[in-house]
């Protein structure tokens, strides 16, 4: 696995380069939110730690350019959602050049808003917010999560669901949260 995650590493830090040779920063206005990229070693790390390989099925909400669903491939059956054109192909690109990796062609990305978008089928949610939860997204995660939902960042904590588990990975925060519906 580690060898795989290598690659996939290496495919990511190279489109990094080639954007930052552009004069572009990874960062985008997508119309719906902001994407920037989660720390690829500490993604990995992560899954590592709460052995996503327990887990049936994963999707990351507003996955920008792939890089969470295709690390979470490495471990189960994984998906992602993205708005922007632009970056949903990224996604797809990337996941091509890395095709030969077991579980990277089978990851599903969909190119849509993830509101529209529902979460009762996954048993993991992946979550790296660049808003308030509660303008929204809180209250669908708490009417469809049947599993756990993962918080990346220090901030835009869910207000109403119950933290099972908070660790830091290089100094990130990292929640579990578990749905109370009740």
């Amino acid at each position: 696995m580690e060898q795989h995650f290598s690659q996939i590493k290496k495919e990511y830090d190279g489109f990094y380069r080639f954007l930052l040779k552009k004069g572009k920063f990874p960062y985008r206005d997508t119309k719906i939110g902001v994407w920037g990229p989660s720390v690829t070693d500490e993604v990995f790390e992560i899954f590592k730690k709460i052995r996503l390989n327990r887990f049936k099925s994963f999707i990351d909400l507003g996955s920008g350019d792939g890089k969470v669903t295709l690390i979470a491939s490495l471990f189960t059956k994984a998906e992602g959602v993205e708005f922007d054109p632009w970056l949903f192909n990224v996604s797809k690109n990337i996941q091509s050049k890395l095709s030969h990796i077991p579980g990277i062609k089978d990851a599903v990305f969909h190119n849509k808003d993830f509101m529209k978008h529902h979460l009762d089928n996954y048993s993991v949610v992946f979550i790296a917010p660049d808003k308030p939860l509660h303008r929204g997204i809180e209250n669908k995660i708490r009417e469809e999560l049947n599993g756990k939902l993962i918080h990346y960042g220090h901030h835009f904590h869910p207000e109403h669901m119950e933290r099972e588990l908070a660790f830091h990975v290089n100094g990130t925060l990292v929640s579990i949260y578990s749905n109370n519906k009740k």
